[in-house]
């Protein structure tokens, strides 16, 4: 008998099945990490300090350029959960097909925007002289993996719309091995420091595509993939972009006051101090894919439920998903503290100036982490209920434009790089409010009203949706 990896997200309790479907998909997030992190580990002992930084210091730029198109594949996880909630078992076939096919497209064109433009990327970050050359050899391997990467992420977008979020950690698990034995392979046995964990890395990413694909197409039900009908359907193309434009142009800001605080270290001139933010970095960003799980929670359990007209249920999930992202950025971001300098040695064995860089680095971001999970789970609330443009105008407002004005005004004033850290935890509480009010004061009350007013069949006579009978 065929296992059946979908969630029933619009009946029965919530709490488990939110957990049913963040705990898989943090473990995949946190092996996709794992490519970059087995890339910065085995550079920093294998290959020095230098080869550490040009590869540990590119996660602002690669994430910059690639945001747009992860955003699109956000689109697609709205438009596919709020059909499926919907019974539009059609539109869910025809989604599937164009968000793929927009995926291919996509990745080909970042592709080649990377072989032609990364060093004069890095030249306008001021990357350090001493690294330069090494972190354009690097991005320009990394991104022949463009297509692989898009096509996994809308992969993994589809099957996370019916809940499955299990098979593509299968999926990145395997990949993740794979790319961990070739690094060691290219540096240790052929010495080919970044170009080698450059490759392994892309590889990888061919593989967990390549198996996502191969999933898609030997499902049964609406999500099935037939390659012969991929193409681009121009009325899913303008779903898809209503939720992703905006949602893949917040990213790309976010990123963008990322990149100006990096080019802000850079200014210092000091390979110790952005190979010990590097390290920092990277160790955060564990922490911030366990509650980022929650913010995909959100925004498929919102949208399956809202399709489905249950406002009851779409409240409750909201509740959850950010009590849930609050927690485990409590504990994790406190824990990540208090083992940093462990977890900093890992990156950089022998280097105790590169590791204290990392510790005062992580103090600033990893300690007070748990607000930037509330942050993300209410955008998650905001982009399943349809909104993406309030969410994507308060980021730039409340994180992005507060980062960029931190730099011009206050950075000069206090030239370090802790005055840099602060800017973070300062802009995720403005920003976490602006999104809680306009989601109570504007989206929900009107996404809730239209909803009753279009009294579909699953409404009760009153325009209310009946809470299930619990089990």
């Amino acid at each position: 008998m065929k296992k059946n990896h979908s969630i029933d997200m619009c009946s029965g309790s919530l709490a488990d099945k939110i957990l049913l479907f963040a705990l898989p998909l943090m473990a995949s997030s946190l092996l996709q990490l794992l490519f970059n992190a087995a890339d910065v580990v085995v550079v920093g002992r294998f290959a020095g300090k230098e080869a550490l930084a040009a590869v540990g210091s590119n996660t602002s730029l690669i994430n910059l350029t690639i945001n747009l198109f992860v955003g699109l594949s956000v689109g697609t996880n709205v438009v596919v959960a709020r059909d499926l909630g919907a019974g539009r078992h059609d539109n869910v076939s025809r989604s599937v097909h164009t968000a793929l096919t927009l995926a291919l497209a996509s990745g080909v064109a970042m592709m080649v925007f990377g072989a032609v433009m990364v060093r004069q990327l890095l030249e306008w970050m001021s990357s350090p002289t001493d690294v330069i050359d090494l972190a354009t050899v690097y991005l320009r391997v990394y991104f022949l993996g463009m297509p692989a990467n898009l096509v996994y992420n809308f992969g993994a977008a589809i099957l996370r719309a019916q809940g499955d979020t299990q098979r593509s950690l299968y999926y990145l698990t395997f990949a993740g091995v794979v790319n961990v034995l070739l690094n060691l392979f290219f540096v240790i046995a052929l010495r080919m420091d970044v170009t080698g964990v450059a490759l392994a890395t892309i590889i990888a990413q061919y593989i967990s595509a390549a198996l996502v694909m191969r999933c898609l197409t030997r499902e049964t039900g609406p999500l099935h993939l037939n390659l012969r009908q991929l193409g681009l359907r121009w009325r899913v193309v303008r779903q898809i972009l209503q939720v992703g434009l905006p949602a893949g142009f917040q990213g790309m800001v976010f990123s963008l006051s990322n990149v100006v605080i990096q080019s802000s270290l850079n200014s210092f001139d000091d390979a110790v101090l952005v190979a010990g933010s590097a390290a920092g970095s990277n160790i955060e960003t564990f922490v911030y894919v366990s509650m980022n799980a929650f913010h995909q929670a959100a925004i498929t359990f919102v949208g399956q439920n809202y399709g489905s007209g249950q406002c009851g249920r779409v409240d409750k999930v909201a509740r959850q998903c950010v009590g849930f992202a609050t927690l485990f950025g409590i504990a994790f971001g406190n824990l990540a503290y208090l083992f940093g300098r462990q977890l900093a040695g890992i990156y950089a064995p022998g280097e105790p100036e590169v590791i204290e860089q990392a510790l005062a680095r992580m103090m600033f971001i990893c300690c007070p982490y748990f607000i930037c999970g509330i942050m993300d789970a209410l955008v998650g609330v905001l982009r399943g209920l349809g909104s993406s443009v309030i969410p994507m105008i308060t980021s730039i407002v409340g994180a992005c434009g507060l980062r960029l004005l931190w730099v011009a005004v206050i950075f000069p004033v206090y030239h370090t790089p802790s005055s840099l850290y602060l800017s973070y935890p300062v802009s995720w509480s403005i920003t976490a409010l602006f999104h809680l009010l306009f989601l109570l004061v504007v989206v929900r009350p009107r996404a809730f009203a239209k909803a009753r007013s279009n009294g579909p069949a699953y409404l009760s006579t009153e325009g209310r949706h009946p809470e299930p009978t619990k089990k």
